[in-house]
């Protein structure tokens, strides 16, 4: 990672002087994705919005969008906008949408083009403090931006047939800014004690790792405590390109579930270049990861492994966007390849001058909004097969592939701010592992795609509801069904594992016999499903100040063992300037 680090170092002393206006990125799990979302399938046409495969978003292009949007659907503005307005024909906000368009621009001033006043405070707290709505502290000179925020998350909950009570107790704080509209800058510091449900619990246990986290440390009984500290800092290097060095997620798809690359798993430290012109879009990832680990006995160094990605999404039509996808993970420790510095060339070609040690994917992506109403969406992943062998049909262990496909109802059936959204997502049985224990695609303990790993079936649904602005209901329904090792042989849905060691032999009840290569398919091993409902209703009481009522049932079932385990969750709490804890595996 040292040259990642020095390549940064060079940009950073080099490019500022021509650098243009810089934005930070809006935070994932922020209530201003669902809008965007929304003004997006509306508009439908071809703007910088419909990169939005891309998270997290960035604030300036988001807010350009947001006042684009509004200026048509007020039949307002210059001539210009006159002239989209014949384009975007049919758009129609509601009364929420334009509460959720004032408190998305109040959230994001900076770059807000109009006339600002009515955003100031009527009674500001000791003259200095909360002088906008949304934040503590706001600078907004010349030259110089900052915000200040404290970020608070307080959850008590009781489960089913569990004497002892969950809890999440998060206190925190989050900075941005920007220095003459050329660097911007952020960063969020929490501190974390969580006991979540009994499933929750569980999964750390067995993984080592918090969802979402990864490093922690015992506290009290079957509880957690972690440190989550994120930052970046970013620049344009020229008028299309963005640079972003730091340490936290990205996401790339348009769904709800990832199989790219999603945010289930830790932060890492990244390098981001994105490539913006014409109808392209282009991004460059390069990251420093941690290979499986058990930490045992005092503080050591722990091991790295790296990996490169990029994502080339372009605007077919006004509305349609498809994107193609590549990546790697390196397979040696400790060492970065310098190879993979390449921004434009396909990975795929460099594994293979090297000896193809590493682990490469590929896939691609598309998204269609229709109607102003609905949006389509999907993946496909692949990250090894032989089309001989899927036309066969006999379940090679090797076809290593995933889709996933799903769709967006925006005011559904005409009920204005009802939302619903389907999805579906599978992956085949040893998808992302690899000959190694290090070139997996996971990190610090957890998948960097998809929480449930491979070797599944997946259906969720969503309905999202403002009856009023500051009302907000969710319901969430996911089922999913999943082949898991069986007898201690590799079914393939543990990503950890090795793909060509522990597969059942070829000949049943012989294991001294050669290992099995067909007859794989999703489900094979011991079944499981699992159902995991809920219902999640919010008031915002103040600007990003919510009090939130939780009730989710999960029933998982393995069918060879008889074994069920349902549990029912109630929880209740007030949250300030971060997102709601999910806990939707």
């Amino acid at each position: 990672m040292q040259i990642i680090k020095s390549f940064f170092k060079l940009l950073f002393f080099i490019c500022p002087l021509t650098a243009a206006a810089q934005s930070t990125n809006i935070p994932q799990g922020d209530k201003s994705y669902h809008f965007i979302d929304r003004i997006e399938i509306k508009q439908r046409t071809n703007t910088d919005i419909n990169y939005s495969g891309i998270k997290p978003y960035n604030r300036k292009a988001a807010v350009k969008e947001a006042e684009l949007l509004d200026s048509i659907a007020s039949s307002e503005g210059s001539a210009a906008t006159a002239s989209n307005l014949n384009e975007t024909k049919g758009i129609r906000l509601t009364p929420i949408d334009r509460y959720n368009m004032r408190s998305f621009l109040i959230n994001n001033s900076e770059w807000v083009s109009g006339n600002t006043d009515d955003f100031l405070s009527k009674k500001p707290l000791l003259k200095h403090f909360y002088i906008t709505n949304p934040n503590l502290l706001e600078v907004n000179k010349k030259d110089f931006f900052l915000v200040v925020n404290p970020v608070l998350n307080f959850v008590y909950g009781s489960e089913s047939g569990n004497s002892q009570r969950s809890f999440l107790n998060t206190r925190g704080i989050t900075v941005r800014g920007m220095i003459s509209k050329k660097i911007g800058f952020s960063t969020t510091l929490t501190d974390n004690q969580e006991r979540g449900p009994k499933y929750f619990q569980d999964y750390v246990t067995n993984f080592r790792a918090v969802p979402g986290v990864g490093f922690y440390k015992g506290f009290k009984s079957n509880a957690v405590d972690y440190f989550d500290a994120r930052g970046y800092i970013s620049f344009n290097v020229a008028k299309y390109v963005d640079i972003q060095f730091g340490y936290d997620k990205n996401f790339i798809g348009n769904g709800y579930r990832s199989l790219f690359l999603s945010d289930w798993g830790n932060s890492y430290l990244f390098l981001k270049l994105n490539t913006r012109i014409w109808k392209f879009n282009y991004q460059n990832i390069f990251a420093e990861l941690m290979p499986q680990y058990n930490k045992i006995g005092g503080d050591s160094l722990l091991d790295k492994k790296y990996t490169a990605m990029h994502h080339l999404s372009i605007n077919v039509t006004k509305w349609l966007n498809v994107g193609v996808f590549e990546g790697v993970v390196f397979g040696r420790k400790n060492h970065f390849d310098f190879q993979y510095l390449n921004p434009i060339i396909f990975y795929r070609h460099i594994e293979g001058t090297l000896g193809s040690p590493d682990n490469a994917l590929a896939g691609f992506d598309f998204k269609a909004n229709v109607a102003n109403a609905f949006q389509l969406y999907g993946q496909v992943l692949l990250d090894e097969f032989k089309f001989s062998e899927i036309k066969s049909n006999r379940g090679w262990w090797a076809n290593k592939w995933g889709y996933q496909l799903g769709a967006k109802y925006i005011d559904a059936f005409g009920v204005p701010n009802l939302d619903l959204q389907v999805e579906t997502n599978r992956a085949r049985p040893f998808t992302y592992a690899h000959n190694n224990a290090v070139s997996n695609y996971t990190h610090y303990n957890l998948p960097l795609a998809h929480p449930l790993g491979a070797n599944f079936q997946e259906f969720i649904g969503i309905i999202r509801y403002q009856p009023a602005p500051k009302w907000y209901v969710n319901a969430k329904a996911i089922y999913y069904k999943q082949g898991l090792d069986s007898a201690g042989y590799n079914f393939g849905s543990n990503v950890f594992r090795l793909y060509n060691e522990g597969r059942p032999p070829l000949e049943p009840g012989n294991p001294l016999s050669a290992q099995r290569d067909y007859g794989f398919k999703v489900g094979s091993g011991t079944k499981a499903t699992c159902l995991n409902a809920s219902l999640a209703v919010s008031y915002e009481w103040r600007e990003n100040f919510y009090i939130d009522l939780l009730a989710q049932h999960r029933s998982y079932k393995i069918a060879a063992n008889n074994l069920t385990a349902s549990n029912t969750f109630i929880s209740a709490g007030i949250r300030l300037n971060i997102f709601r804890r999910e806990y939707d595996f």
